[in-house]
């Protein structure tokens, strides 16, 4: 299958040189970008001035967990997983997950997120959506999470294959939800597998403080101690960062997802992105759940990165456009392994979204990149394409599911969860 797109505006994120010209899809690769491409093609389509780039990596999500948006709101993350969000996730079983993750595939594609790194209970079956969905995902294989056996988990990391939909990576879901004893036994696969882990990591204060009256150290510290880190990997939030754990992620080159909307409405706090990017740490976005951000929408997180770390350093200039468009794109692939999906360019994969620059937010066009983060939303994306499909145009997806039927059946569970 050969799709041609003619008459665009080409960001290709190799740098912020925006070029007009012609880029042709073959099967799942891009085949061809040039300023003219007289080739025949299966599909034609005239993007009409408007800009192609590659999608965003959703570096972290809970997809399934769409169960809870809306019904858990205006508290801290300590209360919010204690009383209300891990109780009612013991009543999840794997169709549920199943159906809930489908949810919130749909809100990505809208977001023009082409990949996502996810955690949740039940990988198999989470997998298993994203599949049928045709949406590219890292599943993180949790041991709190999942009732996989070891020789399940080896078998999962050791198929990975980077033309595969899905792929699957080792975790866990944070030093306070684990005791030492599985921590070590943890290490121990990691080792044979020679791994990257993808922890939750100093998310709040109450994180640290505790961590420190068990471990007479910080979390960053204390799981690079256990040898967690031995093989790169990342985490998620690092919103308390001491010096100490900083010199540790440097050293040791572990990936940091910001997830900004989720730690402002938790009220956990703002992560220091200035400092991590002056030490050379890849910083990458994520969503986080739907429970607790609400949305998916990568607009909203490119703008809050930008905004919270001016306020934070009380520096205008603390961030460039380009760079968090960086870390939503390009920073994102580095952090889920998708060396693949980072850029447009001939042979890389065919995720690509098209920005509608049409619309008023994006007029004038005097700086498209300045565009897209401080003033764009996700209204703006007019074409979401996974590994050579469109699976969503012009406000319409295409897909072979019932779009009412996946939103029946998460309203099924969510009422079922709710009770």
């Amino acid at each position: 299958m050969k799709i041609l797109f003619k008459n665009a505006l080409i960001l290709t994120m190799k740098d912020e040189k925006i070029i007009h010209g012609d880029l042709l899809v073959k099967d799942n690769r891009i085949a061809e970008i040039a300023s003219k491409i007289n080739k025949n093609a299966d599909r034609v389509i005239d993007c009409e001035g408007n800009l192609l780039m590659p999608g965003f990596k959703n570096a972290h999500g809970h997809s399934a967990m769409c169960f809870a948006r809306s019904l858990a709101d205006d508290m801290n993350l300590n209360t919010w997983l204690n009383k209300y969000i891990w109780p009612k996730e013991k009543k999840l079983t794997k169709e549920d997950v199943y159906a809930l993750t489908k949810v919130s595939v749909l809100e990505y594609l809208t977001s023009g997120i082409t990949s996502v790194m996810d955690m949740y209970y039940y990988p198999k079956d989470l997998a298993r959506s994203f599949l049928d969905m045709n949406m590219r995902a890292v599943v993180l294989l949790a041991p709190w999470l999942s009732s996989l056996t070891k020789e399940d988990t080896i078998k999962l990391i050791s198929n990975n294959n980077k033309d595969s939909l899905v792929n699957y990576a080792l975790s866990f879901h944070a030093e306070y939800t684990m005791s030492e004893a599985e921590l070590k036994r943890l290490h121990t696969l990691q080792k044979e597998l020679k791994a990257p882990v993808y922890p939750h990591m100093s998310e709040t204060k109450k994180e640290v403080n505790d961590c420190i009256k068990r471990h007479k150290t910080t979390p960053g510290v204390y799981i690079n101690k256990l040898g967690l880190f031995d093989y790169g990997g990342g985490i998620f939030h690092g919103v308390h960062l001491t010096r100490e754990d900083i010199k540790v992620l440097k050293n040791k080159h572990i990936s940091v997802c910001t997830c900004p909307g989720s730690n402002a409405k938790l009220a956990s706090g703002i992560a220091p992105i200035k400092t991590l990017t002056k030490n050379g740490i890849n910083i990458s976005i994520g969503t986080d759940g739907p429970a607790s951000n609400n949305g998916l929408d990568m607009f909203r997180e490119m703008y809050l990165t930008s905004v919270l770390s001016k306020l934070k350093e009380n520096d205008p200039a603390s961030l460039k456009a380009f760079d968090v468009l960086k870390m939503a794109t390009v920073n994102g692939a580095n952090f889920l392994n998708l060396k693949d999906a980072d850029i447009l360019a001939k042979g890389k994969l065919a995720d690509i979204i098209m920005i509608d620059l049409s619309k008023p937010d994006m007029q004038p066009i005097n700086n498209i990149i300045n565009n897209i983060v401080y003033s764009g939303n996700k209204l703006d994306v007019k074409m979401t394409m996974i590994n050579g499909k469109i699976l969503y145009f012009n406000n319409k997806f295409y897909l072979k599911e019932d779009i009412k039927k996946i939103y029946q059946n998460a309203l099924k569970v969510s009422r079922k969860i709710a009770k």
